[in-house]
């Protein structure tokens, strides 16, 4: 039998950074693929983290999403968190920016430039999630849907 590792956690993390950047700018698998040479289901493993990308690739990758190297590692499990942030809060909008409603959600929301507006959209979305700020309510998270 095989013995199947577990993708190792930094590359899990490049692999996520990639396929969030790739969504927000609405770059498919398959034209990422061909633009880098390889497979669309290269690009699946990329952003899996089931394949490692090497540095060569990895610049080759940053050049086409139009981002520093650098991108890739911002907010690594482990690091220190960013000011502003709460424990698991990079995870959340990992996870929101990895999602097409997420990506949708987003580009909607910044199209709306009145701030009134803007936070009337926000309380709604609260409300809808069923969350209750006077009480501190956990926000329930949604199954994800793949």
């Amino acid at each position: 039998m095989a013995n199947k590792r577990a993708p190792n956690p930094v590359d899990v993390h490049v692999g996520t950074r990639l396929r969030m950047r790739r969504m927000m700018l609405s770059v498919s698998q398959e034209k990422l693929g061909e633009a880098l040479g390889v497979s669309f289901q290269q690009i699946q493993k990329y952003e899996k983290g089931t394949n490692r990308i090497g540095a060569g690739r990895l610049r080759d990758i940053a050049n086409e999403l139009k981002v520093p190297i650098s991108y890739f590692y911002d907010d690594l499990p482990g690091e220190q968190p960013a000011l502003g942030f709460a424990e698991g809060g990079v995870s959340y909008v990992s996870e929101l920016l990895t999602s097409s409603d997420g990506v949708e959600l987003t580009r909607a929301f910044l199209r709306v430039k009145d701030p009134a507006i803007r936070r009337r959209i926000v309380e709604l979305v609260k409300s809808i999630a069923g969350q209750d700020e006077s009480n501190g309510a956990p926000v329930q998270k949604p199954a994800s849907n793949g």
